[in-house]
């Protein structure tokens, strides 16, 4: 779920001084992170964070994007504290190592995986999921035992507040840091030499953060958006159909980076369609959304006018009002798009639905695959053939056939693009495997000498004959 910038507008703060680093670094290096003990209590501190300020952040979620109080806990408040629990009750058996098979040259060794953490971290978040696309990552890199550098977005400004200001009394200061400020502050930060750097956001700012990576060649986690499409065939019933994707295109008032951005479907779907997606939208949100409670609101000003400005693309079949002083942008679709700009528009992390048109599956898949890989992809049939194409013949970051983003709310599924919609992968073990170096490991008795003869000059034909059947030949694992 990534924002499409980390704005423009720095709030107080600066970059961590070469001492706070220095510090992290020291404390990561004297061990202190990685007995299980210490992540479990900081992983209770973070639990602990989540219920005492509960109501608080609720407040500041409504504060920042006119979020209700359900859509803050199902999709912040909740799954942080799903993710927390899930840690607390699997980190010893994640940090277990993990023993791999030997071959007869490595016969009398032991071989295994141990997880290791990388060390100094930094996590940049996004301002559309400001508690979830910042806590979650924090729970992966503290059960993987890494000092953190938190650089919450300063868009929304609200929960950066409760963020910079609580979160610290309840972790280790002396292993996490929380660090404010705008795009200028980041830029600073990173110029400094990390372990590892998970960033949400656009494309565009992945490019540039990927940039600074590469001086170190430090290692990245990238989560970015895309643009969506949303295959409908003319199996489907359309109210069905306009239900669940108004559901998801609209809540969080579109600022959901796994949102559908365009629909592809025949011109006799589309004319059903769009009284079915109307009637939704009337079902959830009244005859007149701005006055409803559910719907929340677009992040500032700035990213009001941007969109505003992006109304021109076909014809508005559904909505299309709009009030500045509220930021808000009632709900609505667009038929009759050329699929280019209509495509384009619908990125932008907003409640517009541009309705494309195409004539068959085969052309819709055309469609989806002439441009980048998207973060989500769905399909909607009553043929489970042609959702099974829809999988098998495209690529995305994650699938919804039938449904929308609720497979982000199983934490046994990996989150992360592929291509332009960004790389790695996390939430729950993903989340720990991403913040641990994997490192490969073998011990070896220092005796028994004898049975290293095979592998020492001179060679002859009877040496390479034997090891080549030792090194191809596999044993059990060894527990």
């Amino acid at each position: 779920m990534s924002a499409t910038d980390t704005g423009s507008e720095p709030s107080q703060g600066a970059s961590p001084s070469e001492a706070t680093l220095r510090r992290l670094r020291e404390t990561f290096n004297g061990g202190r992170t990685r007995p299980v003990e210490f992540r479990k209590e900081q992983l209770r501190g973070l639990g602990r964070f989540l219920q005492d300020n509960k109501q608080l952040l609720q407040d500041a979620l409504a504060k920042d994007l006119g979020k209700s109080a359900f859509e803050s806990d199902m999709s912040e408040i909740i799954l942080c504290q799903n993710e927390v629990e899930l840690a607390l009750r699997n980190l010893q058996a994640w940090m277990k190592d993990e023993p791999v098979s030997t071959n007869l040259l490595t016969k009398l060794s032991s071989a295994f995986i141990r997880k290791e953490p990388f060390g100094l971290v930094l996590i940049i978040a996004p301002w559309n999921y400001p508690l979830n696309l910042t806590i979650v990552p924090l729970v992966g890199a503290i059960a993987a035992g890494n000092c953190v550098v938190l650089k919450p977005s300063e868009i929304s400004k609200n929960t950066e507040k409760v963020l910079a200001e609580l979160l610290p009394q309840y972790l280790d200061q002396s292993c996490f840091t929380v660090v404010l400020g705008g795009p200028e502050e980041t830029g600073q930060l990173l110029k400094h030499k990390f372990d590892y750097i998970f960033f949400t956001g656009s494309p565009q700012v992945g490019k540039i953060v990927m940039a600074a990576a590469t001086e170190y060649l430090t290692p990245i986690t990238l989560e970015l958006g895309g643009k969506n499409p949303c295959y409908v065939d003319d199996t489907c019933d359309p109210q069905i159909v306009a239900n669940r994707v108004a559901w998801f295109r609209y809540f969080n008032a579109g600022q959901t980076c796994v949102a559908p951005d365009y629909v592809l479907c025949s011109q006799e779907m589309q004319e059903r369609l769009v009284p079915a997606l109307q009637n939704a939208i009337t079902r959830f949100y009244g005859d007149n959304p701005q006055t409803s409670p559910n719907l929340g609101r677009i992040i500032n000003q700035k990213h009001f006018k941007r969109l505003q400005g992006l109304l021109g693309c076909g014809r508005v079949a559904i909505g299309g009002q709009s009030d500045e002083g509220e930021r808000y942008i009632v709900p609505h679709g667009v038929s009759g798009c050329a699929g280019g700009r209509a495509c384009d528009a619908g990125g932008d992390l907003w409640a517009h639905l541009p309705l494309v048109t195409v004539r068959s599956l085969d052309e819709a898949i055309e469609f989806i695959n002439r441009r980048e890989k998207p973060l989500a992809l769905y399909a909607y049939s009553n043929n489970s053939q042609v959702v099974n194409q829809m999988l098998e013949r495209t690529s995305s970051g994650g699938f919804g056939g039938n449904d929308g983003f609720l497979y982000l709310t199983l934490p046994a599924l990996p989150f992360g693009g592929v291509g332009n919609s960004g790389m790695g992968r996390y939430h729950g073990k993903f989340s720990f495997d991403t913040f641990s170096h994997q490192r490969a490991c073998l011990l070896r008795s220092p005796g028994i000498e004898k049975l290293n003869d095979l592998r020492y000059p001179p060679y002859g034909p009877w040496n390479q004959q034997l090891i080549s059947w030792a090194m191809g030949s596999q044993s059990c694992t060894l527990l």
